[in-house]
């Protein structure tokens, strides 16, 4: 299923938003956000709660550096995306007025390798060819620190990392044996193992957990805004997290919710596929924050701080006000 017909399914839910105040999200065609966005938009849940949604699906392409959805806030284009809470600290030490504020989940992938592959888990990195969409990923980022932290090596140095500037490129590279290993994104791994020959060597989760000592699922990818959408839409922000509350409780409950995505807004509708994609974001999703979840963010940040390095993460600190779980009422 190619972007337009994800895009058409959407548009069949995009009706006149009227007096409501509008919020353009931007979201990648092959992200897990677009499940919980279909979801809004196919069961009303922006018009609920007092906003209209209007999604438009993107390329997972790099654009100067930075995710399409990244490009698309900055240039104004959008007023809602997702991304890592690692590169948004980066854009805002670099002085975008950008904010984060809803978690939306532990959005991590995992480490693929061909079924009959070596490579069990990160010891076996060594040496390797190691598919990345980028560097700065926080799959690699998370990989590097495990790898400093419990195994004394850095496979920035012991290895090959190849950026292949997109997820569908990673997983074509994989296929065509030009990497050893890929690191892809959780929503994508599903579609690459049950379809074989392939094997999930090690999930991103269990580092992000590890590193960071937390119990509870630390969200890694937050919503964002700008600043002045913040300022003039505070009801629309609100009225955002509470029909992704909704969402977030149906997609949780309802398997019949799965099937429509999986015939209207995946890539594979194998029925295989689609409980795996459902099964993973349902472990992986966040339906809130509060202070001791930033806490916890903040923590797991230092670590790989200390482990990695500012040149690994791209960035050196988070800058006050990243963090948002509280909008101000309009006055």
């Amino acid at each position: 299923m190619d972007i337009d017909t994800q895009q058409a399914a959407l548009d069949e839910h995009h009706d006149d938003p009227g007096d409501l105040p509008v919020m353009r999200a931007r979201f990648e065609h092959n992200g897990s956000p677009r499940y919980l966005l279909y979801t809004i938009k196919r069961f009303g849940l922006d018009r609920d709660h007092g906003f209209h949604l209007d999604v438009e699906l993107v390329s997972d392409a790099l654009e100067g550096g930075l995710e399409t959805v990244e490009a698309k806030l900055h240039e104004g284009d959008a007023d809602l995306i997702d991304i890592d809470y690692i590169s948004t600290a980066r854009e805002r030490a670099d002085g975008a007025p950008i904010v984060a504020f809803h978690p939306y989940g532990r959005t991590v992938g995992g480490l693929v390798v061909p079924e009959d592959s070596d490579i069990e888990d990160l010891t076996n990195l060594r040496n390797c060819r190691i598919g990345v969409v980028r560097r700065l990923d926080k799959n690699w980022i998370l990989t590097r620190a495990a790898c400093r932290e419990y195994h004394d090596f850095d496979p920035e140095d012991e290895a090959t990392a190849v950026e292949s500037g997109s997820k569908v490129e990673l997983t074509r590279m994989l296929r065509d044996g030009e990497v050893d290993a890929a690191l892809q994104f959780w929503q994508i791994v599903p579609e690459i193992v049950e379809t074989g020959p392939y094997r999930e060597a090690l999930p991103m989760s269990e580092l992000v957990q590890r590193l960071s000592g937390a119990d509870e699922t630390l969200p890694i990818s937050t919503f964002l805004t700008s600043e002045d959408y913040l300022a003039d839409r505070p009801e629309a922000v609100e009225g955002f997290k509470r029909a992704y509350a909704d969402a977030v409780e149906r997609l949780r409950t309802d398997d019949d919710c799965w099937t429509e995505l999986g015939e209207r807004m995946m890539y594979e509708d194998d029925p295989a596929v689609v409980r795996g994609i459902r099964d993973g974001w349902r472990e992986m999703v966040v339906a809130d924050w509060d202070g001791d979840t930033v806490t916890a963010m903040r923590r797991l940040f230092g670590h790989l701080l200390e482990v990695a390095g500012p040149e690994a993460l791209g960035v050196d600190h988070i800058p006050e006000d990243t963090f948002r779980t509280e909008v101000a009422p309009s006055q």
